[in-house]
This record gives C-alpha cells, structure tokens and sequence, in this order.
C-alpha cells in the first residue's frame, strides 16, 4: 500500500499527515515517520549546506591540492545522504512523489550529480552546486517566495509586454532623432534599445550617454526623461508591485492551511481526551461507565476544546494585526 505524503511538512512539527494516522507499524509507515520528522529535516538542512561549503572549497587550488580527497570523500558521503532521503520518499509516497513539483525537482537536482556523464572535467560535475538550491524545499519562506513568483508570472508577462512597447516606442525616437549623429549608440532600431537598456539600468546613463547627446542636442532630455520615468520608476515597480501582493496571497492562503492544521490537532487532542476519561472512569472501579458520567465527562471536555480555540483566534487576531 502507499502513503500520499505531502512534501510540503511543516518545518516546526514532526507530526505525519491525517492520512498516516493509525495506520499499523509496518516498514513503509516507519519510514514515512523517519524522512518526515524535523530532526531528519535538520539533518538533510545541514547536509545541503556542508555540501556546498564543500564544494566551494574545491575551487580553490591551494585547498584542493591539499584536501583534495578528504573533500571528494565528503561530497560523495553528501551525495549518498541525498539519495538516501529521495529513496525513503519514493518507498513512503510510491507514484504520489513524483506529482509534487518540489519533489521532481529534488529528483532532478540530485540526478544531475548521478548522472553516468558527471566525470570530473564534465559540465554536470559543475552543476553539482545546483544541490544548494534544495534549501528552497527545506527553508519554508524560500519556497513560498519561489511559489509567490511562479504565480505572478502571467501577471509580469503582461508588464514585460508594456515595457516592451514603451521601448520600441522611445527606440524608434531615439533613432530618429539622434541616430545620425549618434550612430554607435542610436544608428539602428536595435543599437538603440540597447542604449536605452542601458539607461533603464542607470549604468553610466547621464556622463556615458545622455549628457554628450545633451552637448549636441540640447532638448535631447526631453525624451531620456520621460523614458527613465516611465519605464524605471513606474513599470520596474509595477513588477515590485506584483510580486509583493502574490507573495500576501500565497502568505495568506499558507496561514488559513496552518489554522486548519492546528483545528485538526485541537480535535485530534479532544478526542483522545474523551478516550482518557472513559479509560479513567473504568479503572476507577466503575465497571461501565454510567451515560451521565460521560455526558458530564464530554461537557468538560467540550468547555476547555472552546477555550482552546478562543485562544487560536485571539492568536490569529494578533497575527494579523502584526502583519498590519
């Protein structure tokens, strides 16, 4: 049988997901309970770093032709710590692992360094970095922001497609106007939108490129201005603009999905309170337990479930008044 464990786990819980719960000890559930708990987490965490510390030393000359061995035994024990954990998700989820994109992508990082063509002069030995990339799946504010950009991609496509426009438009200006005197910079449609490239980019724009055309030219200021507000004041913050407010929704959504999961542990805990307290009341010497005792018993446990959740408002009431 297989285990759908999700692998977006809470990095401050080591609890399995609902679908785990109860399920008999067998070889797979230990080892679901194994790669999802935060101590491997943490292990995996520091692995990642200690590789690519590892793989930074290497680069050096001195370092390398003094450690050389030490460091290709440490990145080949990292390696092995990699594919340890991809096998124990596979053997946990079955086919669900590879349905989340964090985990194809884990896969294909750590493919890349297994890969039969990974010698030691071969460009996939250099992508070995690639492997510090996977503290985006481990660290949780990492991924929602990687997940807060791939959502407003449709949005900054459009911006793209604006700021597109307001180039060719001051490019075709551009060329007119100066390209006959300023051949290097604004002879052609594409010469020009480089230059104006660069002066988007505030790289040497005014002593480099405007100001030597304002020597020739002197209303030339009439259009490098209005192209550097508009395209480097208005537009560029329009995608600040838009990155900014997917990352609030993602943030939001990942709030409501923290709520529910507290909810869901909240009455996990009541229940297995209502259990306590009928165990309790047989080994008192009860012998069955008598309705009114456990209408009484499910009332007090009911009160303090209430309680509990009145405080998960006011903690979520000063969250958001924190986020505010």
């Amino acid at each position: 049988m297989g285990f759908a464990i999700p692998s977006e786990v809470h990095p401050m819980t080591d609890a399995l997901p609902e679908a785990a719960a109860g399920l008999p000890d067998l070889l797979p559930y230990r080892i679901c309970r194994t790669v999802y708990s935060g101590n491997m987490q943490r292990v995996v965490m520091i692995v990642i770093i200690a590789n690519s510390v590892i793989l930074g030393l290497e680069t050096s000359a001195a370092v390398a032709a003094r450690f050389g061995a030490l460091l290709e035994l440490l990145d080949r024990l990292c390696l092995a710590v990699f594919c340890i954990e991809l096998a124990m998700k596979i053997v946990c989820e079955r086919l669900a692992f590879f349905r989340s994109s964090w985990n194809l992508f884990d896969f294909l990082i750590v493919g890349i360094s297994v890969a039969p063509g990974a010698g030691k002069y071969s460009v996939l030995r250099a992508l070995r970095i690639l492997r510090a990339m996977r503290l985006i799946t481990k660290l949780h504010h990492l991924r929602m922001i990687v997940e807060s950009i791939i959502r407003s991609l449709p949005s900054i496509a459009w911006i793209s497609i604006l700021l597109l426009i307001v180039f060719y438009i001051f490019a075709v200006l551009s060329t007119t106007l100066f390209g006959h005197r300023f051949p290097e910079w604004f002879g052609t449609l594409g010469a020009s939108m480089f230059s104006l490239f660069q002066i988007l980019t505030l790289d040497s724009w005014s002593m480099g490129i405007v100001r030597p055309v304002m020597a020739v030219y002197p209303y030339s200021y009439l259009v490098f201005v209005p192209f550097i507000l508009s395209s480097s004041f208005v537009v560029l913050n329009v995608f600040i603009g838009v990155i900014v407010n997917a990352i609030a929704e993602v943030a939001s959504e990942r709030g409501a999905e923290v709520r529910a999961e507290v909810e869901a542990e909240i009455q996990a805990e009541f229940h297995e309170e209502i259990q306590a307290g009928i165990h309790e009341e047989i080994k008192a010497g009860l012998g069955i337990l008598r309705p009114a005792d456990g209408a009484t018993v499910i009332v007090a446990l009911r009160e303090e479930f209430d309680s509990l959740k009145a405080q998960l408002d006011r903690i979520e009431r000063l969250m958001e008044s924190c986020g505010r």
